[in-house]
């Protein structure tokens, strides 16, 4: 198990999170106590009575954590832009288990920013990405995280994430950094 600083915490507060790796959401009482194994993309996981459960950035109090500070978008930004916020936010999206965000991890076959006809003046964004293993239970999850950090860039009106496993993922498709970090040459 992978451990960025295995600070111990006190659920202070009944708490929604998502069990590592089957997805299931389920609810945490205040009082569990476990600790803190990873930390990072402004959620954490947490392991809690021998199992690991994903708590999302806008539970942070839950467990005595400050949530993400909101993104912020200069006056006339352009869509190039945007484009460079949507990396930015697809990089602080992690899977649960391993510590290296998903751009890096080769997850990320597309993002593209266009204008939303629907919505003058904003933007729509469509992601492609795939999952280290197709049976993934945590593929809902990893997609609704992706999503909800787009949602959060100022002029974004929708993020189109879609799960797709065609090309199948394979060690090739990270970056040397990941590579290096993960063993895997």
């Amino acid at each position: 198990m992978y451990s960025r600083n295995s600070e111990p915490v006190r659920f202070e507060r009944d708490c929604p999170v998502v069990m590592v790796p089957s997805g299931e959401a389920v609810s945490l009482p205040a009082g569990s106590i476990g600790y803190i194994t990873q930390s990072l993309g402004g959620s954490w996981t947490v392991f809690v009575e021998g199992n690991l459960f994903r708590v999302a950035g806008k539970d942070g109090d839950a467990i005595g954590k400050e949530p993400p500070e909101p993104i912020e978008l200069p006056e006339g930004a352009g869509d190039e832009d945007v484009e460079k916020l949507v990396w930015q936010q697809l990089r602080t999206c992690f899977d649960p288990e391993i510590p290296i965000n998903i751009v890096e991890l080769g997850l990320v076959y597309t993002a593209v920013v266009k204008p939303d006809a629907e919505h003058p003046g904003q933007r729509r964004i469509d992601v492609e990405l795939t999952l280290t293993a197709p049976g993934c239970g945590m593929g809902d999850i990893l997609v609704d995280d992706v999503r909800s950090k787009l949602e959060m860039i100022p002029t974004v009106a929708e993020a189109d994430v879609e799960l797709v496993f065609d090309p199948p993922w394979n060690r090739n498709m990270m970056s040397d950094a990941a590579r290096l970090e993960t063993g895997m040459f």
